[in-house]
């Protein structure tokens, strides 16, 4: 899954087949694979209600996205935890943000935003792992996150697309964990590429494409055969899978040229804001679970010279998103989630930056039943701790699951022999629904 995450030199589509099966055996990336095509019936949730969360878009925002500039701004606190942040007004009366967020400001009306999130662990690595999995990191085992518990439970729903994307992927993203790898998240390294390696050489022509899969087949049929175990099925069938991938128009979904220049620029041209438009395309496909990381958060040194360029892209490819959404019908369906591992310390230290801070930070919630323009719990005068509604990561991811219909009391047995659930003991944040 490393690998594959940052796997963006171009080579031929046999190249990319190959790659793609040798890591299916060895490191979990098979998408396409082993699970039914067919829809999986809706389940309600704990609170009676059927699912509305038919996709979710998950923008992690790595290295610790400060609170207190963007989303907890502490106007009446003294300077040095104020910092050079001042509120702006949004869309909703009384609701304010840090004035670096002039476009989600625009967009607070579809916000449900959590000012009490907490965490107790404090390194990078290890939050991120948490937040994507609901649990801590051990040696013994590597849990899945949502998107790969989501076609566990709920099952795959295309054909021909994966139900289960990660676009900017960091190297140790947890991926389909302890699970079958069919759950694995197909990684896109560089939305402006899109899926890359999918393309034949000049000098290869379908003929010759198709006579050489046939060659293939025969050498591994006698392997087949004689070890007739999971992985090696998901070798045979993940090559099937993607000869029909390839030769399909779904691969369009992943090509941002298809756009208007004047929709792109819309988003941002970054990454991020690419990302963020990529993922618009493929939920609009009906891909169940996209993620989309945007890293460089840790500002321990000269937050005000760094925060700027890099909370202009996130504001204004998250505000871009939300009302393309909207404008397109797919908001009310699809749940968007901004969060990143942990805050940032509400004393400005002697570099000029903020440092690390478990105790309170913010992540934001949107669309698929989430009522817009509140902000939920809160924390103290000075940003430090959570003083009202407190909300812990399998809060949190329990609020996901219950929006796309997971059971939260069925247990997985990994191959440690210990039960797991898709959000540990979470409980679901119902008041953030209408």
């Amino acid at each position: 899954m490393n690998d594959l995450l940052h796997f963006n030199h171009t080579s031929s589509r046999r190249r990319f087949m190959e790659y793609a099966a040798k890591s299916c055996l060895g490191v979990s990336l098979a998408p396409f694979l082993g699970q039914s095509v067919l829809a999986a019936p809706a389940k309600k949730g704990k609170g009676g209600d059927e699912p509305q969360a038919k996709n979710v878009i998950y923008l992690m925002m790595s290295g610790a996205m400060t609170h207190l500039d963007t989303f907890d701004i502490k106007p009446k606190a003294a300077s040095e935890v104020r910092g050079d942040t001042t509120g702006i007004k949004t869309n909703v009366p009384g609701m304010q943000f840090g004035n670096w967020l002039p476009e989600l400001s625009k967009q607070a009306d579809k916000m449900a935003v959590i000012r009490s999130m907490y965490t107790e662990t404090g390194d990078h690595e290890g939050a991120r792992y948490l937040m994507r999995t609901s649990y801590k990191q051990i040696n013994t085992i590597q849990h899945p996150h949502m998107g790969a518990m989501a076609i566990h439970q709920l099952g795959r729903r295309n054909r021909m697309l994966p139900d289960n994307v990660v676009i900017s992927g960091e190297a140790r993203h947890p991926g389909n964990g302890y699970l079958d790898p069919a759950t694995s998240p197909l990684p896109v390294g560089d939305p402006y590429r899109g899926l890359e390696n999918t393309s034949s050489p000049d000098y290869l022509t379908e003929e010759s494409f198709d006579r050489r899969m046939k060659l293939i087949d025969q050498f591994d049929s006698k392997f087949q055969g004689r070890f007739k175990q999971n992985k090696v099925r998901a070798y045979n069938e993940f090559y099937s899978q993607a000869v029909n991938l390839l030769g399909s128009d779904e691969l369009k979904a992943f090509d941002l040229s298809e756009e208007e220049d004047k929709d792109r620029e819309a988003y941002g041209m970054n990454r991020f804001g690419q990302g963020c438009m990529l993922a618009r395309r493929l939920v609009e496909r009906n891909v169940r679970f996209v993620e989309v990381t945007f890293g460089g958060w840790d500002m321990h040194t000269d937050i005000y010279d760094r925060l700027p360029d890099r909370v202009a892209d996130m504001d204004l490819g998250v505000a871009t998103l939300l009302a393309d959404l909207k404008d397109r019908g797919l908001l009310e369906d699809t749940l968007v989630v901004l969060t990143t591992e942990f805050g940032r310390s509400p004393q400005i230290n002697q570099n000029a930056g903020r440092n690390h801070h478990p105790a309170a930070f913010s992540s934001v919630l949107a669309g698929a039943g989430i009522k817009g323009g509140q902000f939920y719990g809160e924390s103290d005068e000075e940003g430090k701790y959570t003083i009202d509604n407190p909300v812990a990561v399998e809060d949190f991811n329990a609020t996901i699951a219950m929006a796309m219909g997971m059971d939260l009391t069925k247990e997985v047995v990994a191959p440690n022999g210990r039960p797991f659930r898709v959000a540990a003991d979470g409980a679901p944040l119902f008041d953030l629904f209408s």
